[in-house]
């Protein structure tokens, strides 16, 4: 942390916000990168100053042009995703390249993104054959949607995040064990979602027929022996139309246990796909409703781990800039 952020934080908690932000401004000015960083992370969660996704990425810009590298990392997410400004695939991979030079994270990106048959914006250039599981609701398998290579990074990349599947208690205020889901998890949200997860998210965008803003973060969930995800529906009960979860996309990524189906009790449907098999299924009625037809459940793990990733479909896009 530098002398600027430090100070700021103690100006924060007396409650001087303006004084936080000359501090921080100053220091940024002079080629403090994690001031700089400091105001990016400002003006993306919106919580000490407005949210402003532009300025957010001007600040993760200047802090990564002064040598900050975790700010090189969101620079490179918000190009590639056109968070806080147009979406540029060719200046992502650009900047890829450069940092790969010091960042292996950047050369196992690279690796995979280069082996896509992809487009000049980054969308696939392919289509994706399914098979029909159900009409009403729609389920789909998607067979060997993602490579063996892809499935063993997003496994890799989640491992240390992974966290036990938690909700907040409604008196407490503090996070509990979820009754629903004895999983572990973690999710990629926009910042984290470096250009080969953002073009992934667009293949499963161009699979599914949607904007690739109105996915949620994509998560990635794992499943011990004994493990499940009780019966549920991911449809939102009371919401707007508009902002409904319409459709689930999961991906199995490995396949070396037992159990862990995904079953659909209403449909006399379980499924357990294959690792890099994707299947999609819609969660609402044509009207915005909790399809109560959708309600599936991941069956318990009896033997080894399940890895599934995971993003949730928006019916319009959820990034307002």
């Amino acid at each position: 942390m530098s002398n600027a952020v430090g100070a700021a934080n103690l100006l924060l908690q007396r409650g001087d916000v303006r004084a936080a932000a000359d501090v921080l401004q100053r220091a940024e000015q002079t080629g403090d990168a994690l001031a700089a960083r400091e105001l990016g992370i400002w003006q993306l969660a919106g919580q000490v100053v407005q949210r402003n996704l532009a300025a957010s990425r001007a600040m993760f810009e200047r802090a990564a042009a002064l040598g900050d590298p975790y700010s090189a990392s969101v620079r490179r997410a918000f190009v590639a995703g056109g968070v806080g400004g147009p979406p540029d695939w060719a200046r992502a991979l650009r900047l890829l390249r450069e940092d790969a030079r010091a960042d292996p994270a950047c050369v196992e990106q690279l690796r995979l993104i280069e082996a896509m048959d992809l487009d000049a914006s980054g969308a696939p250039a392919v289509e994706f054959a399914s098979e029909v599981l159900s009409e009403t609701p729609e389920v789909r398998r998607f067979p060997t949607f993602f490579t063996p290579e892809e499935c063993a990074y997003l496994i890799t990349v989640a491992r240390d995040s992974l966290r036990p599947s938690v909700v907040v208690d409604p008196t407490t205020g503090r996070p509990v064990p979820n009754p629903i889901r004895t999983s572990s998890g973690t999710g990629f949200p926009f910042m984290d979602e470096n250009p080969a997860i953002h073009a992934l998210n667009r293949r499963i965008a161009a699979a599914s027929g949607t904007d690739v803003k109105s996915g949620e973060p994509l998560q990635i969930l794992h499943y011990a022996p004994g493990e499940r995800y009780h019966e549920h529906n991911d449809a939102l009960p009371g919401v707007p139309p508009a902002q409904q979860r319409v459709l689930t996309f999961l991906v199995y990524l490995d396949d070396d246990y037992d159990g862990g189906e995904t079953a659909f009790p209403k449909l006399g449907l379980s499924v357990k796909g294959r690792a890099g098999d994707g299947l999609l299924f819609r969660n609402a009625t044509a009207d915005g409703a909790v399809d109560p037809l959708a309600i599936h459940a991941g069956l318990p793990v009896t033997r080894g781990g399940k890895h599934v990733a995971s993003r949730w479909i928006r019916a319009t896009p959820l990034i307002v800039e």
